[in-house]
Order: structure tokens, then sequence, then C-alpha cells
């Protein structure tokens, strides 16, 4: 597959220390491993999480809407930063956002998405979905149907899709020759929210889950490797 137009889902894991707080640090690794990417030749989106600030399941009794707003909130905090790093390795970038904060994001649009992605610029979405109740996952299925994307390349600290947590069984089984949708939901595999996989399900869009955090992997992929699991 050819890929013109990528949707980077980046957990916020990706840019914290050591799984809490923003970390300018993981903030520029994961710029650099953008910037290996980064030509005229494919349009890049990232869709950032905010679990390295709060989370709703650790968040100690704030109720749920409360929650998922802070939530939303720490994902512009993570856009931040992911647009500072991405400036220090020299590409531009522009935030849009569903919780728009006028000062220093743009509104989700997807006619000012396709602006800024002929000027060159890598769009960083951020504020989930703008309402409570849904994730980041979700969040990510919609702008990835939105902006028409080829595929979503969601990274993580694993190898790809997992029949159980390697990181609590060492038996864990890999599946590295693709899965799908209709596989990934009924074995309840947590790839990616229940949500997400129907809307991307019913609009035929892949998702590549791959070990973000092996350098050139990202760079791999868009030269067409079969890196992590593929489910389509």
């Amino acid at each position: 597959m050819s890929l013109k137009r990528i949707l980077i889902k980046l957990s916020g894991e990706m840019l914290g220390d050591k799984g809490s707080g923003f970390s300018m640090e993981s903030a520029l690794t994961v710029a650099g491993e953008i910037k290996n990417i980064y030509s005229d030749d494919i349009d890049i989106a990232v869709l950032v999480g905010g679990g390295n600030i709060i989370r709703f399941r650790d968040s100690n009794g704030i109720e749920r809407v409360t929650a998922d707003f802070m939530g939303m909130t720490a994902t512009i905090i993570n856009a931040l930063g992911l647009q500072n790093a991405l400036k220090n390795v020299g590409i531009d970038s522009v935030i849009q956002s569903a919780l728009n904060i006028e000062q220093i994001t743009e509104g989700v649009s997807v006619s000012q998405s396709e602006l800024f992605f002929k000027e060159g610029r890598v769009v960083i979405f951020a504020g989930g979905t703008g309402s409570p109740f849904f994730t980041t996952d979700t969040g990510a299925a919609l702008r990835a149907l939105e902006i028409n994307a080829d595929i979503i390349l969601k990274a993580t600290k694993v190898d790809g899709v997992y029949d159980c947590d390697p990181q609590k069984n060492s038996s864990a089984k890999l599946y590295s020759e693709g899965l799908s949708f209709n596989e990934a939901i009924s074995k309840n595999l947590k790839i990616m929210d229940s949500a997400a996989l129907a809307i991307l399900k019913e609009e035929n869009i892949g998702v590549r889950v791959f070990n973000f955090k092996e350098k050139g992997n990202l760079a791999k992929i868009i030269a067409g490797e079969e890196i992590g699991t593929y489910i389509s």
C-alpha cells in the first residue's frame, strides 16, 4: 500500500517521563521519528492522547464527565509540547482541537486541515472528540475518516497486537499475520475501544499497531515494510 496520508495515534505515554507527566526529551524523540518520514509525498496528522497526565481509571473519585474534560485538556498540553518539539527539528505544525482554546489552537475543520496539508504542515489533533465518554481512540477514528487518511498508525510500546498482555505474560502470542476487525472485537483484544473499531470497520480504514519505541519503525512502515500487526 502506497501511503499518501497517515494519521499517527500517539498515546500520552509516548510523550511522558516513565509514564507520568510531559517530557520534552520524549517529545523530541517523537519529533525525530516524524522528521524521518516528513516529505512532500506524504501528509502527516498526529492525534495525541493524555494518559501521561490523567486517565479516568486513575482519577481517584473525580466524576466521569469532569475527568474526561480534564483528559481532553491534557491532550492539548501534550499537543503544545509536541508542536514545540517539531519546531525544534524544523517542522511546521498546527494544532486543531475539538476542545478549542482560541489563543493556542485552531478548531477542527476539514477544509482547514486540507489547507494545512497543502502548506506542508503536520496537523496535530487534540481534544479527543470534544465530548465526554469517548476515548482518544474514537477521536482518531473520526479524524482519520474526516481527513480521508489511508491508515491509522497506532504507536505503542510493544511489537504489535498480542492475544494477552505481553508485559504480564511472557508466553503471549503476537498476531504477526494480521487481524480482522471482527476478530479483534470478538476476542476483546483491547487494541482500541469498541466504538473506534466499529467506525473503522464500517469505513474500511486499516490500523497498524507497532512499536514506536523501536527507532526507525515508522520510516520502515512508510517504506512498505510490514512492521507490527495490521487490522483490516
